[in-house]
């Protein structure tokens, strides 16, 4: 028998005889089933609460994640039909300059290499299977509206059971993430996992968090005791299952969830406001949808017998250069479709011998991936070698730098500005951090690319006026400003667009994804040719 109409505010069913109720100092009913576990405060007006009902001894944790079912395979003959999946990865290199000098060495000549993923798998081929695990935080700090589903009545029942309470324990539900992807009985070709939070751990890191900051490297360190050893990054070319992280409001942990993107590979992206929230999962999810290669590794081999590799600018992609300098490598990981990477050669290149030397062959480059279509290792090499002329005099040569390059160039000292002016912010310098994002944003306001209207030079610049915005003052700083720039941090450090309040600015740098999986180039991108 139904209590006079009263209902659950928690579950809104009706509560009826026999069934176990709690009644809160606050005057408060709810049933006894959906009070959360060890909550300290009534979760309708926030009463706090002097005696509130002990959680449950009792645990629904399985100790086992083993019922999985196994995705229906394409058909061999389908795949190999549809071409090979999407094509093949293009890769191709940018001289700095055309020409040098003859007589002339030059130390640091930079060389561009530019690779593209497949294009998306023919219908009929089907795309790569995903298993995409989701971990939420539902602690006191998340109550507010449920998402609203359509169509599916068992993830909406899911959904609904969603009760916040309790604390904020991100390595607990990390573990669990690790038995889901361990567990498998059957391992499909893509797995990543998406975590959402909107508050501090304050279990397995207690209260220290985001206030402790200004020492990066223990930080870092601290941060590492979130992510299950099976999420660490493998040597070798081989990758976990990327977390990607999304961060809600002014008071999550931005520097916690940044760390945990940046040891398993994954992105961050703050969410400040949560009108945008559909399209910014969107984005993520038609990008694991498009998987086009994986374990992609670009290799570098210099041919002339006096050119050496000075160095990599590869963001947040492992490189590494052999003790002589004569070869090179850049674990790329993971491609979406159509997605592309640019990385930054320094080369030492000596004068040309002889008056017969017109060319010098400075370096060739491969790139070995899987293709997620078919299956199949490939390997496939550059279009071409990148090779500089040797005139005896470098006149009549156009003295113009390389406009792909220095687009480049100019993204990277931004990257790398963006991450000294958190330095400062963090030591409590907002003034400082503020004039080393306009210092810079000047400068690329008066750099070549800029200057001809590039679109990506535009929105790099919009960039840097709003991060400097960010970390001007110190309350905004801790409010936004230090989700903001850890967003762009990883965002140029991976190449890909993450957070949403200064997305639509970096895809216009990046690779736009399409909600369907397919990718379209951003507009300051230009056609690959």
């Amino acid at each position: 028998m139904a209590m006079g109409g009263i209902r659950c505010p928690v579950c809104f069913a009706a509560m009826a005889a026999g069934q176990a109720i709690f009644t809160a100092e606050c005057s408060h009913t709810f049933h006894l089933r959906c009070v959360p576990g060890g909550a300290a405060a009534c979760p309708v007006c926030a009463t706090p609460w002097r005696d509130a009902p002990s959680p449950l001894t009792t645990s629904s944790i399985p100790a086992a994640y083993d019922d999985d079912d196994p995705v229906e395979p394409v058909a061999t003959a389908a795949r190999n039909s549809s071409g090979g999946g999407g094509g093949v990865l293009v890769l191709k290199t940018h001289c700095e300059y055309p020409a040098l000098s003859r007589g002339a060495a030059r130390d640091g000549f930079a060389v561009l290499v530019h690779a593209k993923a497949p294009a998306a798998a023919a219908e009929a081929a089907g795309r790569a299977p995903l298993d995409l695990v989701t971990v939420l935080d539902v602690s006191t700090s998340m109550t507010g509206d449920k998402l609203a589903l359509d169509g599916k009545a068992t993830a909406k029942r899911a959904v609904d059971a969603l009760v916040a309470n309790g604390n904020t324990n991100i390595r607990d539900g990390l573990d669990v993430d690790a038995k889901v992807l361990d567990g498998r009985r059957h391992t499909d070709a893509v797995a990543s996992v998406i975590l959402l939070s909107d508050g501090q751990d304050n279990q397995t890191m207690g209260y220290r968090g985001r206030f402790h900051m200004t020492d990066f490297k223990a930080a870092a360190t601290s941060y590492d005791v979130l992510v299950p050893p099976s999420f660490t990054r493998a040597g070798g070319g081989e990758r976990c299952a990327p977390v990607h992280a999304f961060g809600f409001g002014t008071d999550h942990d931005a520097a916690a969830m940044h760390s945990i993107s940046e040891i398993t590979g994954g992105t961050f992206s703050f969410i400040e406001n949560l009108a945008v929230i559909q399209d910014t999962f969107a984005r993520c999810i038609g990008g694991l949808l498009s998987v086009a290669a994986q374990n992609a590794r670009i290799s570098v081999e210099c041919l002339d017998p006096g050119v050496r590799v000075r160095a990599v600018k590869s963001g947040r992609y492992e490189s590494r250069i052999d003790a002589e300098g004569r070869a090179a490598t850049v674990d790329v990981g993971e491609l979406y479709a159509d997605e592309e990477r640019r990385f930054l050669l320094l080369l030492d290149v000596p004068r040309a011998d002889g008056d017969a030397a017109v060319a010098t062959r400075l370096a060739s480059v491969r790139c070995t991936y899987r293709d997620t279509a078919t299956e199949q290792s490939v390997d496939v090499a550059g279009e071409e070698d990148a090779v500089v002329l040797r005139p005896a005099v470098a006149t009549g040569v156009a003295p113009s730098m390389e406009v792909e390059l220095e687009r480049e160039r100019v993204r990277l000292e931004a990257a790398d500005d963006i991450a000294l002016a958190r330095a400062a912010a963090e030591r409590g310098a907002y003034g400082e951090a503020a004039r080393i994002l306009d210092a810079r944003r000047e400068a690329l306001s008066r750099s070549a690319p800029a200057a001809s209207g590039d679109a990506m030079c535009a929105a790099l610049v919009a960039e840097l006026r709003e991060l400097s915005e960010r970390v001007a003052d110190e309350r905004e700083y801790a409010q936004t400003g230090r989700a903001c720039v850890l967003a762009g941090m990883s965002s140029h450090g991976q190449q890909r667009a993450s957070s949403v309040q200064l997305g639509e600015l970096r895809v216009r740098v990046f690779v736009r994804v399409r909600d369907t999986g397919d990718a379209e180039d951003g507009e300051a991108l230009g056609d690959f040719a």
